[in-house]
């Protein structure tokens, strides 16, 4: 036998139907490399194949298919018949006469009368009957490999090939390895189970093997930079091993695998030589322009392309495993790396066309896709007339103001500049403004807003179908930043008569869009909501923010039970957040703090969800518990919570409600603390808004009433209290207090009979009253209605463990508290513990907790106790597992214990569970 040539053709060897030697190249099994990955997962797979006669493995260029059929072949032990398909091409006859060739290298025995083809176009149907008689012969089968199956273009060949398998019954096993689907008919094998797969999704790497492979490589990368890799390279093994290859030579491994640019690496060569270069032209060009795309169907493909046939190339890459992944429902996408590399192609062979090609997107979308995609495209175009058009038009504008979509829709438009100046463009700009408080810049654009939409022509009575150029939706959106404003403004009339507008102009929408966006309905409501509260209109304000947390109630469990997992909520659910932390300090100021506390832990709850910005209503909310906190004299967890919060709550175009109490909550404390200097400064700073709050007036007279108390001067406080207008009780309270302290009982017992005929008094407002009536029957010398007041305040405060009251009542109350029997309604929550009969001090009980516990925390514990897993609380709860652990060692650390029997036991001694 002679020596091979180059391209290992043996020269003395047999010859093909042409009369050319066979290259044994195409008969060898492939080597694998130094840095080559056994997947044993894939290997038994395969292993398992020899049930059946036909195993398929099939994949796009470099997804590792050889590779892993030649690791299996290797391992066998027994002979295995390799043909790599590259000469298909050549005809019928060459493809015969190689495939016979490699069953007789693999050791099969075959008689002279199956012969070899005589022609390179044609083979003898009696040669492929003899074939497949002697191998249905054979004792043990015979595995044939045939690698780059794809190549098999032929149906002769196909249909000759499924003869010999089927006639050839055990004794021979096929393996194809194909980029491709195979010629052949795989429908009936699947029916009968005669067929072993493995597929793209399969031969993806898994973390693991990800981690595995960069180790070959020299590489130890942690999980998230494993996880961001394999998501960028689908898990593809050609990428994975490219990038691993070329990030050896690099300074900075991990960085370059973070950061390459897939056009600028042997990756890119890969996929333009391996994919790109091997389609047609037309094919070529629909690939280039879809780049720009995420995602597309047919129909938007051609949009791009001018042409029509989309379907049949998408389809058909689709089948050839050519990096386009079907997503279902006639949508699809390229591999990531793909897409990047064609991008950069398209800039270089077609320059100024990518702009061009997001703006048919933008413009198909528009009509047919999701709004989202429609802004991007948009915006990427340049075209921001059309991006702020889409996002007006379909009522989306209140999702820049709130929702999950909101920090990427501020994102997107936040590189629009002053031009152009469309209505449209001119409502995103004031929204974006409003929404950071900059009402400088943001009203002047509003008004110019506003008036080129009142000269817009009013759709004709009865409606019309909404269309891009209908203004109805623009300007309803111009009412909801119109509420935004007054309500930022401290305008409640404004926002009454943006409310009214919104209404008229509800009837001129489809009611499909409102459907759509419930949070332009919740917001507005919010806005009105928040503006009448800001105008001391409690009952109106309770009534709107009360229908909207009610209605974000059920969105968001909704959503629970349709997604459990997920971190995205409805923006209306989060809309109803803010409102039950206004809802929060109605009740406040009402003097309910019990239920205060529980709605502010409620909004504040939101929190616990996986998506990483805060609650809308979190500012307020945590400005209620400090409020509370105050009540209750825990005067260090009420100037924690204030110290938890963001400088928002302070910014000048910030909501004036939560600005105010932030100043009311600050003065109360520092007051607490004795700090009357800077409780007078807290109280006096100014919150800019066109009309005056009546509560906040009163609440920051009752701090500088209460400083002057401390400073012994009553008459100031009482001429201040009593010349405020309207009839707040806790004002009259205050002013009662003051004029007792003056020498005046007869003008306290007037203020206080100006609240005797009020029932259902908030518990806050009724302990303060009870304890002025004791200190003016103690002035009477009426003994018996002083104790009887003052066990009247105890009874009220203890549900709520309101301390602070007492604290302020003065000297006079404590010789009663220290009595019986009033001691004992106060002992173990306002007063220690009483003395033993014997005299004896007290037994050590449980020690108090140094710090409270929240709300959440108190629902795991009554979980724990239950004998509930971190899971099962968790799934019970709706929040995350580290959630849960995050609250369990919080409570551990306020209960003074580090394991969870311990700390349902604690929480029982204490009276918590």
């Amino acid at each position: 036998m002679g020596v091979p040539d180059e391209t290992g053709a043996d020269p003395q060897g047999p010859a093909d139907p042409c009369g050319d030697p066979f290259l044994r190249t195409r008969f060898a099994i492939p080597t694998l490399p130094v840095t080559y990955l056994r997947r044993d997962r894939l290997l038994g797979h395969l292993d398992a194949a020899p049930g059946t006669p036909l195993t398929v493995v099939g994949g796009a260029a470099g997804a590792g298919k050889t590779l892993l059929v030649a690791d299996w072949a290797a391992r066998r032990g027994r002979p295995v018949a390799w043909l790599t398909a590259q000469m298909a091409d050549k005809g019928r006859g060459t493809f015969w006469a190689y495939l016979l060739q490699s069953l007789r290298r693999a050791g099969v025995t075959l008689s002279a009368e199956v012969g070899l083809p005589a022609e390179a176009g044609r083979v003898d149907d009696a040669l492929l009957t003899r074939l497949a008689a002697e191998l249905s012969a054979r004792a043990a089968p015979v595995t044939a490999v045939i690698d780059e199956y794809d190549r098999v273009t032929d149906p002769e060949i196909a249909d000759q090939l499924e003869f010999v398998l089927r006639h050839a019954g055990t004794g021979v096993r096929l393996v194809l390895v194909t980029r491709t689907e195979p010629l052949l008919p795989l429908h009936r094998y699947r029916a009968a189970g005669a067929v072993t797969e493995i597929r793209n999704d399969e031969l993806a790497f898994t973390p693991d093997e990800a981690a595995e492979l960069l180790e070959l490589h020299g590489m130890r990368l942690p999980p998230d930079e494993v996880a961001a890799l394999l998501a960028r390279t689908r898990g593809w093994a050609a990428g994975l091993r490219l990038s691993a290859l070329a990030a050896q030579g690099e300074r900075d491994p991990r960085s370059y695998l973070r950061e390459f640019e897939a056009d600028r690496t042997t990756i890119g060569d890969y996929l333009i030589a391996e994919v790109l270069r091997r389609q047609p032209p037309e094919t070529q060009d629909l690939l280039l322009r879809i780049s720009v795309l995420d995602r597309f169907c047919p129909a938007l493909a051609d949009a791009l392309t001018g042409r029509a046939d989309a379907e049949l190339i998408l389809t058909g890459l689709h089948r050839e495993n050519a990096f386009v992944e079907d997503l279902g429902h006639s949508w699809f996408r390229l591999h990531p790396l793909f897409r990047e590399i064609l991008r950069a192609h398209l800039r270089a062979r077609h320059p100024g066309l990518e702009t061009e090609l997001h703006r048919r997107a933008a413009g198909w979308l528009r009509h047919s896709g999701p709004l989202g995609e429609t802004l991007e495209h948009a915006a990427a175009a340049g075209d921001w007339a059309a991006a702020a058009e889409a996002l007006v038009g379909d009522l989306a504008l209140g999702e820049l103001l709130t929702g999950p979509r909101a920090e990427a829709l501020a994102a997107l438009f936040a590189t629009m500049g002053s031009e152009p100046r469309t209505p449209a463009t001119d409502l995103v700009r004031a929204a974006r403004a409003l929404s950071l408080g900059d009402l400088d810049r943001g009203l002047p654009i509003l008004a110019r807003a506003a008036r080129a939409l009142a000269q817009e022509p009013h759709p004709p009575a009865g409606g019309i179908e909404h269309t891009a150029s209908d203004p109805s939706a623009a300007r309803l959106g111009c009412t909801l930043l119109q509420a935004l404003a007054a309500r930022l403004t401290g305008s409640p009339a404004q926002a009454e008569a943006a409310a009214r507008r919104a209404e008229e102009l509800r009837r001129e929408v489809p009611g499909r869009l409102l459907d759509l966006h419930p949070e332009l309905t919740a917001l507005l409501r919010a806005h009105l909501g928040a503006a009448h509260l800001w105008a001391g209109r409690f009952t109106e304000a309770r009534a709107a923010l009360t229908a909207v947390a009610d209605a974000g109630r059920t969105a968001s469990a909704s959503a629970v039970a349709v997604r459990a997992s997920a971190a995205v909520r409805p923006s209306a659910a989060r809309v109803g957040e803010e409102c039950l932390a206004q809802l929060a300090l109605l009740d406040h100021l009402d003097g309910r703090p019990g239920r205060a506390e529980r709605k502010a832990l409620t909004a504040l709850a939101a929190a616990d969800h996986t998506d990483t910005s805060a609650p809308p209503g979190a500012g307020l909310a945590t400005l209620v518990l400090a409020a509370v906190a105050t009540d209750r004299d825990e005067l260090d967890r009420a100037a924690a919570l204030l110290d938890s919060l963001t400088d928002d709550v302070r910014h000048p175009g910030a909501d004036p409600v939560t600005r105010a109490e932030h100043a009311l909550v600050t003065a109360r404390l520092l007051l607490a603390r004795g700090d009357t200097e800077g409780a007078l400064d807290a109280a006096d700073r100014p919150v800019v808004a066109r009309e005056p709050s009546p509560w906040v007036e009163a609440q920051a007279a009752l701090v500088v009433a209460g400083a002057h108390l401390a400073e012994g001067r009553p008459e100031l406080a009482a001429k201040l209290l009593t010349e405020l207008p309207g009839e707040d009780p806790l004002c009259l309270v205050g002013a009662a207090r003051a004029e007792l302290a003056a020498g005046r009982p007869a003008r306290a017992g007037d203020l206080l009979d100006r609240i005797r005929p009020r029932h259902g008094l908030g518990t806050a407002i009724a302990v303060r009253a009870a304890l002025a009536e004791a200190q003016l029957a103690g002035v009477a010398g009426d003994r018996e209605a002083r104790r009887r007041f003052v066990a009247q305040a105890l009874r009220e405060a203890r549900r709520d463990r309101l301390r602070r009251p007492f604290r302020e009542a003065g000297p006079w109350l404590r010789p009663l508290l220290a009595a019986a029997p009033l001691r004992a309604l106060a002992e173990g929550w306002l007063l220690p513990g009483a003395p033993a009969p014997d005299g004896t001090a007290p037994a050590a009980g449980p020690a108090p907790v140094v710090e409270e516990l929240s709300g959440r925390e108190r629902d795991v514990l009554v979980r724990l106790a239950e004998m509930m897993s971190t899971e099962e609380i968790a799934a019970d709860l709706f929040v995350s597992v580290n959630t849960v652990k995050t609250h369990l060692k919080s409570a551990y650390r306020k209960l003074g214990v580090n394991r969870r029997h311990d700390a349902v036991r604690r929480a029982r001694e204490l009276g918590l569970l």
